[in-house]
């Protein structure tokens, strides 16, 4: 029996001198990142988001040591991209760049009484890369020369003048319907399949004025087909500098951006996120960004994460009222 107990003891302290130490080891943390990254874009080819992706894709690529590939998923008025976006492994290896919409969706699923298809916690903040105020243009030909004859006009003709946007609850529909509900007038809404559609029904003389991006607006302001009345952000445009804002002619509560953000999972580890914001904010004085940027009308206005949170939270609580005001459209 003695020899069998120091056989044991014996057996017990080998295993302790083998197994012991490897225990007290952690597994090593995996390098990010090892593989290519895919950037969602939940609109269409040729869109803000889009044209912005992907530059910053390509300087991203030579940052980050891997490729990083830009993947459309469409439909919902954004909201299919967005939902992909929510439920995505937060492992830094799936990312988006998203418009301002992305914080309209959840309180019209509220209102209309849906189930949420995301939540705004479901994303982390990583950049803002853009933020273009829209502009109210109108037909050349329109009779109107400042915001003060068309909403003068509006009032004498209720739901006469037209307006086109990208889709009921898009970023063109809520700016107009914030300026109808501030000049207490009411407008025609006429829905299209998206920007360029709603572009083409003013040039064509089927709608009557757009909210519209400034960078695809002000080709034709300069060819003189369009005429820019106002703009609805807080300054006035440096490539637009004698074109008011609404601020400036009496809508105080009137200010929209189309603006374009750099979202992670909201789950994804603080160090992949630190990665991802310190790539960015290389990436984003990169001189192909910059020109790609330049090309598309379209100023960079880059903001880190923590300042890009606040910049959200105040303009989602913009849009949330402005959506309420709007009320259900079917």
């Amino acid at each position: 029996m003695k020899s069998m107990r120091v056989l044991l003891a014996a057996m017990a302290m080998v295993f302790m001198g083998t197994v012991g130490p490897l225990a007290d080891v952690a597994p090593a943390a995996e390098a990010y990142p090892v593989r290519p990254i895919q950037v969602i874009i939940p609109f269409p080819p040729g869109g803000v988001a889009d044209l912005v992706a992907r530059p910053l894709a390509a300087v991203l690529e030579k940052q980050l040591k891997q490729p990083v590939v830009i993947v459309n998923k469409t439909g919902a008025g954004g909201a299919v991209g967005m939902q992909a976006l929510a439920v995505a492994k937060p492992d830094g290896y799936t990312l988006m760049v998203a418009l301002s919409s992305i914080s309209v969706m959840p309180e019209v699923d509220a209102m209309f009484g849906r189930p949420p298809v995301y939540k705004l916690s479901d994303f982390a903040p990583i950049a803002l890369l853009s933020a273009d105020p829209t502009v109210l243009v109108v037909n050349a030909k329109s009779p109107w020369k400042t915001v003060a004859d068309f909403v003068a006009d509006a009032k004498k003709r209720p739901n006469e003048i037209k307006y086109a946007s990208s889709g009921v609850y898009g970023t063109m529909h809520v700016a107009m319907e914030m300026l109808a509900h501030s000049a207490g007038i009411k407008l025609r809404h006429i829905p299209t399949g998206g920007g360029g559609p709603a572009l083409n029904a003013l040039l064509g003389g089927h709608v009557d004025a757009i909210s519209g991006g400034p960078n695809v607006s002000i080709p034709h302001i300069k060819a003189g087909t369009l005429r820019v009345l106002a703009g609805w952000g807080d300054k006035r445009l440096p490539a637009l500098p004698d074109v008011p804002t609404l601020k400036e002619v009496g809508y105080k509560d009137v200010e929209f951006y189309i603006w374009s953000g750099f979202f992670a999972p909201a789950a994804t580890p603080a160090p992949i996120i630190k990665t991802l914001r310190e790539a960015t904010a290389i990436a984003v004085k990169a001189p192909d960004f910059k020109a790609a940027m330049q090309k598309m009308a379209t100023p960079i206005d880059y903001r880190d994460a923590p300042e890009f949170k606040k910049f959200w939270d105040t303009d989602a609580d913009r849009l949330i009222k402005a959506v309420r005001n709007i009320g259900k459209v079917e």
